[in-house]
């Protein structure tokens, strides 16, 4: 299924279909029918039905526990008043190498490109209109915006790492999103890994680094950055708690865990210092090299898998 958020990394993965009218706990991509209100519900004539990822060979706890962080994230941000159209799809460990996803209809951004050349005609099948930016329909493309920022600074703050365009999904209503969760804390199997990615196509679809909506992103960006660090205690204390748990990132080093996501709060700046603060790591990401050559040495290794 092209459509799928599924770890490529996974021994085994099913898409299971269970008919019901009660909210799934699970994740990935769609075939055709109508979606509803409900990530993960949709509805076949008068039924409704729910799908899930059933997926074995890996341990979901530590993807539980991050969606769990971004989840919360997505409500302290709300709670200011900032919606960055997050997707905090659910995980259910049943074992230790098993579990439940939750189903979110979506695309690899790596599947986008390879048959669209670009994020613009992608969105422009689902959400045209010739008299809005780009001929996109401006919701379209503020939901695109917002939670590029959103993730962006999630993923930043979460030091998830191995990030790349077949685990960074893109939704039909211009939302994108980040799945598979192995790597976080500053690990990453690649060298030299960019704060947070941020690839060329991504700064392309907001109308290049000099346009007005890419300045939006940077507000975003910040606003948010800053509106995370003031809820720095909360999310540390439930980093600390984890200690115990089976969560391979946190227990290997917990003290090790929390000073590196203590670390990338940035305590020691007021507000403003951490708005160039966080200036400076988009600026980073968006221009490093060695990220672009290791996503098209990714992207040849799949292809010659």
């Amino acid at each position: 299924n092209n459509n799928s958020n599924s770890n490529n990394n996974s021994n085994h993965n099913h898409l299971l279909p269970l008919t019901t009218s009660h909210h799934p706990h699970t994740q990935t991509h769609a075939p055709q029918m109508s979606t509803t209100r409900i990530p993960g519900l949709v509805q076949l004539g008068e039924q409704y039905r729910c799908w899930m990822i059933y997926k074995r060979g890996d341990d979901l706890r530590q993807d539980q526990f991050i969606l769990q962080m971004i989840g919360l994230m997505d409500r302290l941000l709300k709670r200011e008043n900032l919606d960055l159209k997050l997707t905090p799809y659910r995980v259910l460990p049943t074992g230790s190498d098993e579990g439940l996803v939750e189903f979110v209809s979506g695309f690899p951004l790596s599947t986008v490109l390879a048959d669209h050349r670009s994020i613009h005609r992608f969105l422009s099948i689902h959400q045209s209109d010739p008299r809005g930016p780009f001929g996109l329909k401006a919701e379209c493309l503020d939901a695109f915006i917002r939670s590029c920022a959103g993730y962006c600074v999630l993923t930043y703050i979460l030091g998830v790492g191995d990030r790349h365009l077949d685990n960074l999904m893109l939704r039909t209503d211009g939302r994108l999103f980040h799945i598979d969760f192995a790597y976080i804390l500053g690990r990453d199997p690649k060298p030299f890994p960019p704060p947070m990615k941020l690839c060329r196509e991504m700064v392309e679809a907001m109308g290049g680094a000099d346009s007005m909506y890419y300045v939006q992103f940077r507000t975003f960006a910040c606003e948010a950055y800053n509106i995370l660090r003031k809820n720095a205690d909360l999310i540390l204390s439930l980093f600390h708690l984890m200690a115990g748990a089976s969560i391979e990132a946190i227990r290997a080093d917990p003290e090790k865990a929390a000073l590196k996501l203590l670390d990338n709060f940035r305590l020691d700046l007021d507000d403003a210092q951490s708005v160039d603060w966080m200036q400076r790591l988009i600026n980073e990401s968006a221009t490093a090299l060695i990220p672009q050559i290791v996503e098209t040495t990714h992207r040849w290794a799949q292809y010659w898998r």
